[in-house]
């Protein structure tokens, strides 16, 4: 990793281990810590947000660069020494433990949340890079799950190879499909591979045969890529996912370099891309939060929340 993208990655508070993974508070468990207002994946799954560790294992190598990206980008480092599971987990819930000590004297904290906090319950494999791009990501997340620890891994889906021999598979998998066609794929996503779209779609049509929680999730940009339902639907069905999130580009970090605020879409139009799809692909809306400008479809509310997860 460059000196200067070190910097900008330690001032937006990213705490690094071994040069290629990191861990960040996500600003929902810090409004989840302090004003009791969690993240919608907890109102939607279940998961508790002040209990997530939000890290990846692959901080600068990715196959995008996504012009919605919110990340630091800068994915040209070839990883020569990957560092082992046990040590990554470990180094990143101690990190993630320095993070959250300065709340324990804020008033609006309750001890018993911060004592919590402390000891994750869920893992988000995402925040910065491709986490299929790390060779141990399997024994990673049998790790997480040893310790009884849910675990969100979320992919482009530009390896299928990686996803075709991951084991175990996460507790859900998001695939990120930002584009209804090839020409809106190249614009937006910026592949730094040249079969990038293809790639895509084998993994699409590898997600019914994965025994696991599939998720697709659309982020939306206004603009660029709302619209399309029927061509969305269309691959939706080829992965035949177990939800839909259809989510909103939010303009904030390293994307307003490249997108304008007028590129956030409202919820009432991401609510109507959704109900759109959703007739499409036989899928009912769900849930929704607003102020996360996203939405859940899905065949029945009761198979949202995950299995085992404590109230």
């Amino acid at each position: 990793m460059t000196t200067d993208l070190s910097r900008t990655r330690e001032k937006q508070q990213y705490k690094m281990h071994g040069g290629h993974a990191a861990v960040k508070l996500c600003h929902w468990m810090q409004q989840s810590l302090l004003k009791d207002r969690p993240c919608y994946k907890q109102e939607f799954y279940g998961i508790r947000s002040h209990r997530c560790l939000q890290m990846t294992p692959v901080v600068d190598q990715c196959t995008h660069n996504c012009l919605f990206c919110w990340r630091v980008q800068g994915f040209d480092r070839k990883e020569e020494k990957w560092r082992e599971p046990e040590e990554v987990l470990e180094a990143c819930i101690a990190e993630q433990r320095k993070l959250v000590s300065g709340f324990k004297g804020d008033p609006r904290c309750k001890q018993e949340m911060w004592n919590e906090s402390r000891e994750p319950k869920q893992v988000a494999i995402s925040l910065s890079g491709e986490p299929t791009m790390y060779p141990y990501l399997g024994d990673l997340i049998a790790l997480c799950h040893r310790r009884g620890m849910t675990t969100f891994l979320v992919t482009n889906g530009t390896l299928p190879e990686a996803l075709e021999k991951l084991d175990p598979l996460p507790t859900q998998l998001y695939v990120t499909l930002a584009a209804p066609n090839p020409e809106v794929y190249k614009r937006l996503c910026v592949p730094r591979i040249p079969d990038g779209w293809e790639r895509l779609m084998r993994t699409l049509e590898l997600m019914p045969s994965l025994s696991t929680r599939t998720v697709i999730r659309h982020t939306l940009v206004k603009g660029w890529n709302i619209g399309w339902e029927d061509e969305y639907a269309r691959l939706d069905a080829l992965a035949d996912p177990t939800f839909i999130e259809p989510k909103g580009y939010v303009f904030v970090g390293d994307s307003r370099r490249r997108m304008r605020m007028a590129n956030m879409p409202s919820h009432a139009e991401i609510r109507e891309f959704s109900a759109k799809l959703g007739e499409r692909v036989g899928m009912n809306i769900l849930k929704e939060r607003k102020d996360s400008r996203v939405l859940v479809l899905g065949e029945n509310e009761s198979r949202l929340k995950i299995p085992g997860i404590e109230d």
